[in-house]
């Protein structure tokens, strides 16, 4: 599958902000079955400085600033994404195993995924999400097949509920509440799987929604998703997408990950004056054909 995304963000003050910094986290990573053709970040006015970066997790991200006053700045990125199937599991492996090699460092790729074991600023293990967590996972259970019976388990046990939470409602809160959206869903998926001594991390991307039989697609009406990624030795990284019970496939589009929301947000900032400001985001997910012509590939531009 090829698609072509537009992830605009649009901010506007009543006063001029007269300084400000950015970090973008907006342009595709490559991944096993993902392959970002062409990718361009339109950003106006004119920043003072831009620099495009990796950062620890290898994500691409761009930051910029400001050292002039402006009213609205917007934030634009275009990208074309190829999209084919990951290669399902062929073994099974019991989720103890993995654990215990995790803390044995078996193997290198054990010990980079050792660092997504423990607790992050929006992802923290306890006892009660152990406890919840343990009844998908019994004595010498294949880890896929375990993974698959939590994320079913919180898809059906909890509730997608936007007016619930906010950004930085905690994990804890929406354990309680069994509410929220799929940035929280993705953190309590994390929590749980940490809860356990598993390694688990974040990912920020994309997902194609099929409007209803009959209906047009809405240009526009689509947004940011998230989901978790779990590893599981040498199966390698498996991503699960609780919000909508199911493992994710040419729909998803990959942006970035790391331990959680707070190292992969889209867009992030401080500023410096303004007063009453207004944030809007819209995104747009849409099919291309393959047969498209794709044009030569540019990391950031401005104007």
């Amino acid at each position: 599958m090829r698609y072509k995304i537009v992830h605009e963000t649009r901010y506007s003050s009543a006063e001029p902000i007269s300084v400000g910094h950015n970090e973008a986290w907006l342009s595709p990573r490559a991944t096993s079955n993902q392959t970002c053709l062409d990718h361009s970040l339109e950003i106006r006015p004119t920043p003072s400085i831009i620099i495009s970066r990796q950062d620890y997790f290898e994500n691409l991200t761009t930051q910029f600033a400001f050292n002039q006053g402006y009213e609205t700045l917007s934030v634009t990125a275009t990208s074309i994404v190829e999209v084919s199937p990951p290669i399902p599991p062929r073994k099974q492996i019991a989720w103890e195993r993995v654990r215990d090699d995790l803390r044995s460092r078996r193997t290198p790729d054990d010990f980079a995924a050792l660092e997504f074991v423990f607790d992050s600023p929006r992802c923290r293990s306890s006892h009660e999400l152990e406890t919840y967590a343990r009844e998908s996972f019994p004595e010498g259970g294949d880890i896929r097949a375990s993974l698959a019976h939590l994320m079913h388990r919180v898809f059906t046990e909890f509730q997608y509920d936007p007016a619930a939470t906010t950004v930085t409602t905690p994990v804890e809160q929406v354990f309680r509440i069994r509410r929220g959206v799929c940035q929280d869903f993705a953190h309590l998926l994390i929590s749980l799987v940490r809860s356990l001594g598993l390694a688990a991390r974040y990912v920020s991307g994309y997902l194609r929604t099929i409007p209803p039989e009959g209906q047009p697609r809405l240009v526009g009406a689509d947004a940011s998703h998230a989901w978790a990624s779990v590893y599981c030795g040498d199966l390698g990284w498996i991503d699960l997408d609780p919000t909508n019970d199911q493992f994710p496939s040419t729909d998803h589009i990959t942006i970035a990950w790391g331990r959680d929301y707070s190292d992969v947000a889209p867009l992030k900032g401080v500023y410096v004056g303004g007063s009453s400001p207004q944030l809007s985001v819209s995104v747009d997910v849409e099919e291309c054909p393959l047969e498209d012509e794709i044009p030569s590939t540019t990391e950031a531009s401005h104007s």
